[in-house]
């Protein structure tokens, strides 16, 4: 997996600086340019000025009423995903530039789930007047070291005025040959089930995060000592797409019956293969990926580390159905796990306990519209 370019100097010097966005913006002595200053096209002409056109793909970008692409005679992969400020993330502890990555990567991960290439997104934002422009120059250096490492054009987008905080809506663009397109249905009886990567981690930041939100509400002198949880607050302030893990298949020569991203939790994404594949599953618990430090924080926030591997959600690992004949190309990689098999539709959808027990699958991940 890709490794973070400037997380390591977040968590040294930001983390303990609790709530982040509200210091910037109370701090008289940071500069405050006016978004009024400016005017849309001028915000326009600001934010995108450094992004360069790589793909050849792009015939036109960002300064026309449109941009224009050109895959010739691949399939285009689109999707797009919006978040909001107090439903999607916190800006007491979620730094600007982070949340600009995190917003490309939902949308990133979504292609790379298709088996796709993806090649372009557009950024739109609705902003309050409570953002100077320094702030989005922070939102936007997040988006440009994303489209630098995954090597993506910024072809458009919209900016304009709200008045219940900050929203993004990232639209990405991408291209496959049509033989090559995963999609989520084709998932067949005796199909191995395959998940990249480790489970539960950004579940566990997210809760850490929220713990010393509280703690620094109590005691805003309070410095937390974080070290001992960075890969799980990494996991979930700056998660990255699994590129890598469709480069990789594609070497090793194996093509998914079906794949989808970890975006709401293990069991909802098991679900949703199933459902549609019309298809049943053993998942094996034994075989769930974890990562040691998911481990002991369960321990310590005394939770079941099936539970938040399930439940969790953001993982943003691939989780993928492939013919048992492919089994001996990915045996022996580290990046993925078998984690279960396809079943017939009647045998149900079922998660194999230690205990050798079987226990029916229910969804109780994100729920974007639950009230």
């Amino acid at each position: 997996m890709l490794k973070s370019r400037f997380f390591g100097i977040f968590l040294c010097h930001t983390i303990s600086l609790l709530p982040t966005f509200a210091g910037m913006i109370e701090d008289k002595n940071t500069p405050r340019t006016s978004l009024a200053e400016l005017g849309e096209f001028g915000l326009i002409d600001h934010l995108s000025k450094h992004f360069e056109i790589i793909h050849e793909s792009t015939i036109r970008g960002i300064g026309d009423d449109a941009a224009v692409l050109d895959f010739k005679d691949k399939k285009c992969v689109l999707t797009t995903d919006l978040l909001i400020e107090g439903v999607h993330f916190d800006l007491s502890y979620v730094p600007l530039k982070h949340l600009g990555y995190k917003a490309v990567m939902v949308n990133l991960s979504d292609v790379y789930a298709m088996n796709a290439t993806a090649t372009q997104i557009t950024v739109s934002i609705a902003v309050s007047n409570r953002f100077p422009l320094e702030a989005l120059e922070e939102l936007y250096a997040g988006i440009q070291t994303a489209a630098k490492i995954y090597k993506i054009d910024v072809v458009g987008g919209d900016t304009t005025s709200s008045t219940t905080g900050l929203m993004i809506s990232v639209t990405a663009v991408g291209y496959a040959n049509g033989d090559d397109l995963v999609y989520r249905d084709g998932a067949k009886e005796n199909d191995l089930l395959v998940v990249s990567g480790d489970l539960g981690a950004a579940y566990l930041g997210l809760q850490i995060l929220e713990r010393e939100k509280q703690v620094y509400k109590a005691n805003p002198n309070s410095q937390p000592d974080l070290d001992q949880y960075s890969y799980l607050i990494e996991r979930q302030l700056k998660p990255e797409a699994r590129k890598d893990i469709v480069e990789l298949l594609k070497a090793l020569e194996v093509k998914p019956t079906s794949m989808i991203d970890i975006s709401d939790g293990l069991s909802s994404e098991v679900i949703h293969l199933c459902t549609k594949s019309e298809v049943g599953v053993h998942l094996y618990e034994e075989k769930i990926p974890l990562d040691p430090v998911v481990i002991s924080t369960c321990e310590e926030f005394k939770l079941n580390s099936t539970t938040v591997a399930l439940s969790g959600g953001e993982d943003y690992e691939l989780l993928f159905t492939i013919k048992q004949e492919d089994f001996p190309k990915i045996k022996a990689n580290p990046n993925l796990t078998v984690i279960g098999h396809i079943t017939d539709k009647k045998s149900g959808m079922g998660l194999i306990t230690r205990a050798n027990e079987k226990i029916q699958l229910t969804a109780q991940g994100w729920n974007p519209i639950k009230e």
